[in-house]
């Protein structure tokens, strides 16, 4: 389980290509480690895989930013569901807060922001973002692929999740701040900490990730300037340019782990 073949990282890993070889008949996969998302306010979990959780943040390599449009996980604060949506797309979890926006928080862009061939983000819209980290020792780059090399193809991933509520307002946070794990806003809620895996529509309670991933969500959903996103998909190293889908939400105590 804990492998990493470096040779079958593709290019699409980092938001959920699964193969065929990692489906199962059954309605629940079953020898996979604990699964992701899930919602962070329940701790119980019956999966007995258990491998250590990743060092630190600030002790590891970032080698990926990437986001979803919608909340992949669940918590008090971003639990208005939207749907299964279309593969992914258009579902997840939405912030409360988005309930409470002023007229000039939704005022339309001017622009077309983060197109992809699902759609754009809007002012309203929830994201949530994921800072990527390696103890292998590489640079930033784009997919799952550049968090591994040819002399390190088994690390330990962490992954630092902040979810936002969009808005059209220069005031609030602007993305091309948020470089590093150490950037995300102070006042989302101590992270919520658990072993998963990787993510991505994807994969399914009957088809699960065997990639095993630290997970380290704030609980809390904090306001982002939409321009400033639309900023940084015109040009990153990361060649993210659109929002990617929403895995499903695991549910089902044998695929969780349990958090402390």
């Amino acid at each position: 389980m804990k492998k990493i073949v470096f040779a079958l990282i593709s290019s699409t890993l980092l938001v959920g290509s699964a193969s065929a070889e990692e489906a199962s008949n059954s309605s629940t996969c079953e020898n996979f480690g604990p699964q992701t998302p899930r919602d962070i306010d329940q701790k119980t979990g019956e999966n007995p895989a258990k491998f250590s959780l990743a060092q630190s943040a600030s002790e590891m390599n970032l080698c990926n930013i990437h986001f979803h449009e919608g909340a992949e996980h669940k918590a008090k604060d971003f639990s208005i569901y939207k749907g299964e949506g279309d593969h992914g797309y258009g579902g997840g979890y939405k912030c409360g807060m988005g309930k409470k926006l002023s007229e000039a928080e939704l005022k339309p862009t001017n622009e077309v922001i983060c197109r992809g061939e699902h759609g754009e983000l809007k002012p309203g819209d929830t994201i949530e973002v994921h800072w990527v980290h390696t103890s292998c020792d590489v640079e930033p780059g784009p997919t799952l692929g550049s968090c591994l090399s040819k002399s390190c193809g088994n690390p330990e991933l962490r992954v630092e999740t902040q979810v936002f509520t969009l808005v059209n307002d220069p005031d609030a946070l602007d993305f091309n701040d948020l470089k590093l794990a150490s950037d995300l806003p102070k006042n989302t809620g101590n992270p919520v900490e658990f072993l998963g895996s990787t993510t991505g529509p994807n994969y399914t309670e009957a088809v699960c990730s065997p990639y095993q991933v630290t997970w380290s969500v704030r609980p809390k959903c904090a306001k982002l300037d939409i321009n400033s996103v639309g900023q940084w998909c015109k040009g990153n190293m990361f060649e993210e340019d659109h929002a990617h889908g929403v895995r499903k939400l695991v549910t089902n105590p044998k695929l969780l782990s349990e958090i402390d």
